[in-house]
């Protein structure tokens, strides 16, 4: 893994367990593979819209219908390769 997603990875942990005030759980908590629904961080539809927000405001990366949410909010690392593909340069 490059020094840039490594980067990217530690900021989402920070960001998600802050944007979803995730009780009992730091980001020291979360691996690279840890799932965002079943069997992982347990997140409703209500968490999904709250990281969808979070991914365009702080990254410029639009999460635009269902299916693109269910290929991308898999783990914490397909997010963030989501996120290193899609982002904007500036």
């Amino acid at each position: 893994m490059n020094e840039a997603m490594e980067e990217l990875l530690q900021e989402l942990k920070k960001k998600i367990v802050e944007e979803l005030d995730l009780k009992d759980v730091t980001p020291n908590d979360l691996a690279d593979d840890t799932f965002f629904f079943d069997g992982g961080l347990g997140l409703d539809s209500v968490d999904l819209m709250i990281l969808v927000a979070l991914v365009d405001r702080d990254y410029g990366v639009e999460i635009f219908n269902r299916e693109l949410g269910e290929k991308v909010f898999i783990t914490l690392s397909t997010l963030a390769e989501y996120i290193m593909t899609h982002r904007k340069k500036g």
